[in-house]
Protein backbone atom coordinates (compact mmCIF):
# COMPACT_ATOMS: atom_id res chain seq x y z
CA UNK A 1 0.00 0.00 0.00
CA UNK A 2 1.11 3.67 -1.12
CA UNK A 3 1.91 5.41 2.33
CA UNK A 4 0.78 8.70 1.12
CA UNK A 5 -2.88 7.22 0.89
CA UNK A 6 -5.18 6.77 3.36
CA UNK A 7 -6.38 3.02 3.87
CA UNK A 8 -9.30 3.12 1.81
CA UNK A 9 -6.90 4.46 -1.23
CA UNK A 10 -8.84 7.36 -1.86
CA UNK A 11 -7.19 10.71 -1.32
CA UNK A 12 -3.99 11.08 0.14
CA UNK A 13 -3.69 11.56 4.28
CA UNK A 14 -1.47 15.08 5.17
CA UNK A 15 1.30 14.55 6.16
CA UNK A 16 2.31 16.04 9.45
CA UNK A 17 3.69 19.12 9.75
CA UNK A 18 2.62 19.69 6.41
CA UNK A 19 1.54 23.88 5.74
CA UNK A 20 -2.26 23.68 4.84
CA UNK A 21 -2.90 23.70 1.13
CA UNK A 22 -3.10 27.38 -0.79
CA UNK A 23 -6.34 28.94 -0.77
CA UNK A 24 -7.62 26.83 2.96
CA UNK A 25 -7.84 29.23 5.67
CA UNK A 26 -6.65 28.62 8.81
CA UNK A 27 -8.33 29.16 12.46
CA UNK A 28 -7.02 33.18 11.85
CA UNK A 29 -6.67 33.68 8.69
CA UNK A 30 -7.30 37.46 8.61
CA UNK A 31 -4.69 38.54 10.68
CA UNK A 32 -1.52 35.72 10.48
CA UNK A 33 0.32 35.35 13.80
CA UNK A 34 3.39 37.35 14.23
CA UNK A 35 6.10 35.99 16.40
CA UNK A 36 8.26 38.33 17.94
CA UNK A 37 11.52 37.70 18.46
CA UNK A 38 12.67 38.02 22.04
CA UNK A 39 13.25 41.66 22.61
CA UNK A 40 14.60 42.04 19.32
CA UNK A 41 11.78 44.22 17.66
CA UNK A 42 12.00 41.51 14.83
CA UNK A 43 8.46 39.45 13.81
CA UNK A 44 8.37 36.74 11.55
CA UNK A 45 5.11 35.81 10.14
CA UNK A 46 3.72 34.69 7.10
CA UNK A 47 1.91 36.72 3.77
CA UNK A 48 -0.49 39.02 5.87
CA UNK A 49 -3.40 39.23 2.96
CA UNK A 50 -3.23 42.58 1.82
CA UNK A 51 -6.91 43.87 3.48
CA UNK A 52 -4.64 43.34 6.78
CA UNK A 53 -1.56 44.73 5.76
CA UNK A 54 -3.00 47.99 7.56
CA UNK A 55 -3.99 46.63 11.09
CA UNK A 56 -0.08 45.62 11.34
CA UNK A 57 0.93 48.97 12.49
CA UNK A 58 -1.56 48.55 15.26
CA UNK A 59 0.43 45.43 16.30
CA UNK A 60 3.91 47.25 16.50
CA UNK A 61 4.89 47.42 13.06
CA UNK A 62 6.69 50.02 11.79
CA UNK A 63 8.22 48.69 8.52
CA UNK A 64 8.21 45.20 6.46
CA UNK A 65 10.52 42.95 4.76
CA UNK A 66 8.65 40.98 2.36
CA UNK A 67 10.93 37.46 1.22
CA UNK A 68 8.37 36.66 -1.48
CA UNK A 69 9.06 35.93 -5.08
CA UNK A 70 8.73 38.99 -7.56
CA UNK A 71 6.05 37.03 -9.40
CA UNK A 72 3.96 35.97 -6.12
CA UNK A 73 3.94 39.56 -4.59
CA UNK A 74 2.99 40.53 -8.41
CA UNK A 75 -0.49 37.99 -8.30
CA UNK A 76 -1.35 38.57 -4.71
CA UNK A 77 -0.15 42.26 -4.57
CA UNK A 78 1.09 42.16 -0.50
CA UNK A 79 4.31 44.05 -1.45
CA UNK A 80 2.24 46.90 -3.15
CA UNK A 81 -0.40 47.07 0.19
CA UNK A 82 2.57 47.14 1.95
CA UNK A 83 3.69 50.08 -0.07
CA UNK A 84 0.50 51.67 0.20
CA UNK A 85 0.66 51.39 4.10
CA UNK A 86 4.19 52.29 5.11
CA UNK A 87 5.22 54.31 2.49
CA UNK A 88 7.56 52.88 0.36
CA UNK A 89 10.53 53.78 1.84
CA UNK A 90 9.72 51.64 4.95
CA UNK A 91 9.04 48.51 2.96
CA UNK A 92 12.23 46.30 1.67
CA UNK A 93 11.60 43.89 -0.96
CA UNK A 94 13.98 40.33 -0.75
CA UNK A 95 12.94 38.28 -3.59
CA UNK A 96 13.55 34.80 -3.10
CA UNK A 97 12.43 31.32 -4.20
CA UNK A 98 12.15 28.83 -1.48
CA UNK A 99 14.03 25.82 -2.64
CA UNK A 100 16.96 24.70 -0.32
CA UNK A 101 19.74 25.48 -2.03
CA UNK A 102 22.05 29.07 -1.25
CA UNK A 103 20.03 32.00 -1.86
CA UNK A 104 22.22 34.73 -3.29
CA UNK A 105 22.98 37.72 -1.30
CA UNK A 106 22.31 40.00 -4.22
CA UNK A 107 18.51 39.17 -3.28
CA UNK A 108 18.34 39.55 0.36
CA UNK A 109 21.29 41.29 1.68
CA UNK A 110 19.68 44.58 0.75
CA UNK A 111 17.08 44.37 2.70
CA UNK A 112 18.89 42.70 5.93
CA UNK A 113 20.74 45.86 6.27
CA UNK A 114 17.74 47.61 5.65
CA UNK A 115 16.13 45.49 8.82
CA UNK A 116 19.30 46.39 11.09
CA UNK A 117 19.84 49.64 10.13
CA UNK A 118 15.72 50.38 11.24
CA UNK A 119 16.68 49.01 14.38
CA UNK A 120 19.79 50.72 15.59
CA UNK A 121 18.41 53.89 14.03
CA UNK A 122 15.06 53.71 15.46
CA UNK A 123 14.51 52.55 19.15
CA UNK A 124 10.84 52.00 18.70
CA UNK A 125 10.50 50.29 15.00
CA UNK A 126 9.48 47.04 14.51
CA UNK A 127 10.19 45.15 12.09
CA UNK A 128 8.18 42.69 10.26
CA UNK A 129 9.95 40.12 8.00
CA UNK A 130 8.01 37.75 6.21
CA UNK A 131 7.17 34.92 3.46
CA UNK A 132 4.53 32.81 2.43
CA UNK A 133 4.22 30.61 5.40
CA UNK A 134 6.68 32.56 7.78
CA UNK A 135 9.02 29.21 8.13
CA UNK A 136 12.44 29.20 6.49
CA UNK A 137 12.61 32.26 4.14
CA UNK A 138 11.58 35.02 7.02
CA UNK A 139 13.14 32.71 9.43
CA UNK A 140 16.21 32.96 7.58
CA UNK A 141 16.81 37.04 6.65
CA UNK A 142 15.75 37.40 10.86
CA UNK A 143 18.76 34.97 11.25
CA UNK A 144 20.82 37.40 9.28
CA UNK A 145 19.75 40.59 10.60
CA UNK A 146 20.07 39.17 14.24
CA UNK A 147 24.01 38.06 12.98
CA UNK A 148 24.32 42.14 11.64
CA UNK A 149 23.17 43.03 15.11
CA UNK A 150 25.83 41.51 16.79
CA UNK A 151 24.42 38.19 17.82
CA UNK A 152 26.40 34.84 17.36
CA UNK A 153 25.57 31.63 15.18
CA UNK A 154 24.23 29.83 18.15
CA UNK A 155 22.41 32.50 19.81
CA UNK A 156 21.05 34.18 16.39
CA UNK A 157 19.54 30.54 15.67
CA UNK A 158 18.46 30.08 18.95
CA UNK A 159 16.19 33.01 19.27
CA UNK A 160 15.01 32.84 16.09
CA UNK A 161 14.15 28.70 16.92
CA UNK A 162 12.61 29.64 20.07
CA UNK A 163 10.38 32.44 19.44
CA UNK A 164 9.28 31.16 15.65
CA UNK A 165 8.18 27.39 16.52
CA UNK A 166 7.61 26.65 13.18
CA UNK A 167 10.79 27.92 11.68
CA UNK A 168 13.13 26.17 10.33
CA UNK A 169 17.14 27.31 9.39
CA UNK A 170 17.22 25.35 6.31
CA UNK A 171 21.37 24.80 6.46
CA UNK A 172 22.44 26.17 3.10
CA UNK A 173 20.37 28.96 3.82
CA UNK A 174 22.44 29.80 7.52
CA UNK A 175 25.33 28.89 5.02
CA UNK A 176 24.87 31.41 2.88
CA UNK A 177 24.12 34.41 5.40
CA UNK A 178 27.93 33.08 7.22
CA UNK A 179 29.69 32.98 3.68
CA UNK A 180 28.03 36.62 2.91
CA UNK A 181 28.85 38.13 6.55
CA UNK A 182 32.88 36.76 6.02
CA UNK A 183 33.06 38.32 3.03
CA UNK A 184 31.04 40.98 2.71
CA UNK A 185 32.37 45.38 3.40
CA UNK A 186 30.38 46.71 6.46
Amino acid sequence: MDVGRSARGSRPRPRAGRARPRGVPGPDAAVPALSWIGDERIAISSVPPAAAVASLAARGVTHVVNCRPRADVWWAGDLAAERAVFGAERVAHAPMQDHGLRQRPAAWAAAACFAARVLDDQPQAGVLIHCTAGRRRSAMVGYAVLRLRGHDRTGAAALVLRYRACAELVPAYVRSVERWLATAPR
